[in-house]
């Protein structure tokens, strides 16, 4: 049997709130079902947006008469320019001026579409705390609407959604009915979500907390603290995915953290690995996490602490992609790397590589290459490159600019990830000679520490980069000796000594 979803979208609350000759036109229209948002700004035809089009709805300009009409028909606008329309689920967001006047709105339309929550409806009943990720618009609000319904009515649980701008049961004080009879904890403002996080656990005893958009560190800590009680997540957060969480160092709490650790030289030649690399610092807060990548097609990783280990260890993470056929019926497989180019292994180029990078942290990169005194030189159009910079994850997705550069013979290098360990490698491979300068400092670093060890006096080093001074700093932690870095750049300076004897 083939398998329907109901979408129930209260689009003539929205139609009824614009002003009549704005209202009329839209009507119509034949498309209304696909209707995004409409925009009024002052000064300019008003318009409305679909998927694929913009239409211009009137032939005359918005003007102030218009901006007062729909705000005196919509609630009142909150911290965040916010505002919504009782027991629907659409959105208006204002653009003020300087004087603090609205001079433009943007009406979104909300829809309840049940069914969506279907495709991960196993994990969502299992009590793991479930994270969904995704670019905006792909539809993560509106699975968390259907997953609070299925939990409070379904499976008979106590849910609190902690609803930040009235996004997920709409607004008004009588929550939508798409949530089901789960409970709404409405937000104040923005900057006071953590909060109503956390007093939702302290007050109501919920079993489940639905919490939209977790973007800030303290509110990573609120969820943490709330995981630690016992209580089932399901929320979202800012990324598209597993490894752009791991490379925010504001929310990658969620998933554990990362850090670095130095091992030693025996343990970093058993490990195939350099001596300073990445690991989680903690156990997840969520233990799954689900890329949606589409309405109907999601990866999940059902183990977010091996699926962090590997992607840190520069492994392919174990996932699974699901998608809904055309029927209805839920396909499985599991997610399989993309064979990398043989480029990944390149030998030194022969002549200064002009970089085109797709995908990858250019700040980050220049960074590790000032770090080793590396001169970049990166161009921003592909014809003029002779070696393209990506990553795994870019990689396998074969956007256009790739399938260009392979189509034209270009040498392509493969990034394991974004972070720092693999930007280095990469460094290394393409430039060679400039790793010199690293295995000198150190050895005049270890030479030091001998010294010192014997007659006990402190001993300055030779100027260097901020990044060889922390490996520096290193080696004298790990011989029990004391380290500061004196002077300013570019003759900043590393002085180790004993410690002193209280």
């Amino acid at each position: 049997m083939s398998f329907q979803k109901v979408i129930v979208d209260d689009l003539d609350a929205l139609l009824t709130i614009l002003p009549p000759h704005i209202r009329e036109p839209l009507y119509q229209q034949p498309d209304r079902s696909e209707l995004l948002e409409v925009v009024l700004d002052l000064g300019r035809f008003p318009e409305a947006r679909y998927p694929n089009q913009e239409v211009t709805l009137a032939p005359q300009e918005v003007n102030q008469a218009d901006i007062d009409y729909l705000t005196s028909r919509v609630g009142i606008f909150s911290g965040d320019n916010r505002a919504g329309i009782e027991r629907t689920l659409h959105r208006i967001s204002a653009i003020r001026n300087r004087e603090g006047h609205i001079v433009g709105l943007t009406c979104r339309v909300g829809r309840a579409v049940f069914g969506t929550v279907r495709i991960i409806q196993d994990l969502v009943e299992s009590g793991k705390s479930v994270l969904l990720l995704g670019r905006p618009g792909v539809g993560k609000t509106t699975m968390l609407r259907e997953v609070a319904r299925v939990l409070a009515d379904d499976l008979k649980k106590r849910v609190i959604v902690v609803d930040t701008s009235n996004e997920i049961a709409g607004d008004g004080d009588i929550p939508h009915p798409a949530i089901g009879h789960a409970r709404r904890m409405q937000v104040p403002t923005p900057t006071m979500q953590h909060a109503v996080m956390i007093e939702a656990v302290e007050n109501h005893m919920p079993q489940v907390i639905i919490i939209d958009e977790i973007g800030t560190e303290l509110e990573a800590q609120a969820a943490r603290t709330i995981a630690e009680r016992g209580v089932q997540l399901i929320g979202t957060a800012h990324g598209n995915t597993l490894e752009n969480l791991i490379l925010n160092p504001t929310l990658s709490d969620l998933v554990g953290g990362i850090q670095t650790v130095t091992l030693g030289d025996e343990e970093a030649r058993r490990r195939g690995t350099q001596k300073s690399i990445l690991e989680r610092k903690a156990p997840p807060t969520f233990q799954v996490v689900v890329e949606i990548q589409e309405r109907d097609k999601v990866t999940i990783h059902p183990d977010v602490s091996e699926a962090v280990d590997a992607i840190l260890r520069g492994q392919f993470p174990q996932a699974e992609v699901r998608w809904l056929d055309k029927s209805g019926k839920i396909r499985k497989e599991k997610a399989m790397p993309v064979p990398l180019p043989q480029e990944t292994e390149l030998t030194p180029p022969e002549r200064p590589p002009r970089l085109y990078l797709f995908g990858v942290n250019r700040s980050r990169l220049e960074d590790a290459a000032k770090e080793r005194q590396i001169p970049l030189e990166i161009v921003s159009d592909l014809r003029n490159a002779n070696l393209l910079l990506t990553t795994r994850n870019y990689y396998r997705r074969k956007p256009q600019r790739i399938r260009d550069a392979e189509v034209s013979g270009m040498p392509i290098y493969v990034l394991k990830s974004n972070n720092l360990p693999h930007i280095r490698q990469c460094l290394s491979t393409l430039y060679p000679p400039h790793t010199a300068p690293i295995t000198r400092a150190l050895k005049e670093a270890t030479e030091a520490v001998t010294r010192l060890v014997k007659s006990g006096q402190s001993i300055e080093l030779s100027p260097q980069s901020a990044y060889i001074r922390r490996l520096q700093h290193i080696l004298a932690r790990q011989h029990n000796l004391v380290s500061q870095s004196l002077g300013k750049e570019p003759k900043r300076r590393v002085v180790i000594s004993r410690k002193s004897q209280d």
